[in-house]
């Protein structure tokens, strides 16, 4: 199954014979961006623990919807040696990645005199570590096959930052560094690598954290959004999963040639402040 891209591509699938891994992708952001990248054709190397039976849906509703192979990967991020044998799946399986979404993320909140040293560790090997893994994994055999494209998933949250997020924050700003030491490393040749900075994105997680907030707070829903969650979002709407997949896929695609080494937020406007 060692596909490669083939002259009779057509503009709605330009990225048909690519092969694309997301981490976290069995849901949320990673799921939205998943998909996008496969109705352009792109095979799909899903990431992602939970329950097998979900993810093996979630695969085949990929393969039905747009006609691409799938292959799930259930490797823990935070563990070096998974990661490497995630990537040999990947080789065997697609012979290879072209296009690397490092989008697996967790977070913890709390001050820093009590943070959890545990929690730390955890939050940056997930957030940043397993990047410096994955990009490290890709990059000989990008630059061999004369492609290669890296999007890594960071923050508002690595423009700026927040208190009792220590950990998040420091790994969403190292992994805007690490975005920007591959991109110069990487300027002489065919591969691109930028960072997307969401602000507040819509998914089941978030839609948790607004009930669970309201009955806590005994506030309506709306005031939770409003004045608790967006904040700092002068637009005050959530981004959706699909807006961010989008511009995952132009990140991808030949018309972002020129374009690596940038950290592109997604915040409605928090980070203008």
């Amino acid at each position: 199954m060692n596909a490669q891209p083939t002259s009779t591509t057509s503009a709605t699938r330009a990225l048909a014979g690519r092969t694309a891994l997301v981490t976290g992708s069995t849901s949320g952001i990673g799921l939205g961006i998943a998909r996008a990248l496969a109705a352009a054709g792109a095979n799909i190397v899903v990431n992602g623990l939970g329950d097998r039976d979900a993810i093996a849906r979630t695969c085949d509703e990929i393969r039905s919807d747009f006609a691409v192979e799938v292959l799930h990967a259930a490797a823990d991020l935070t563990d070096a040696t998974a990661i490497e044998g995630m990537m040999a799946d990947a080789l065997q399986g697609f012979g290879g990645v072209d296009i690397l979404v490092n989008n697996a993320g967790v977070q913890h909140v709390s001050a820093l005199e009590s943070f959890p040293p545990s929690r730390w560790d955890v939050i940056l090997a997930l957030n940043l570590t397993a990047a410096f893994h994955t990009t490290r994994l890709v990059l000989g055999a990008m630059r061999r096959r004369g492609y290669g494209r890296i999007i890594n998933v960071a923050s508002a949250h690595g423009l700026v930052a927040s208190p009792f997020k220590s950990a998040y924050v420091a790994a969403k700003h190292g992994l805007v560094g690490l975005t920007k030491v591959t991109a110069l490393e990487t300027a002489e040749s065919p591969i691109t690598c930028n960072a997307i900075c969401p602000g507040y994105v819509w998914t089941p997680l978030v839609e948790a954290q607004i009930n669970d907030q309201a009955r806590t707070h005994g506030i309506p829903r709306d005031d939770v959004v409003r004045n608790v969650l967006l904040a700092q979002q002068p637009n005050k709407r959530f981004a959706t999963v699909e807006e961010i997949g989008a511009l995952a896929l132009f990140l991808a695609s030949d018309a972002a040639g020129s374009i690596t080494g940038a950290a592109l937020p997604v915040d409605g406007g928090w980070t203008a402040h």
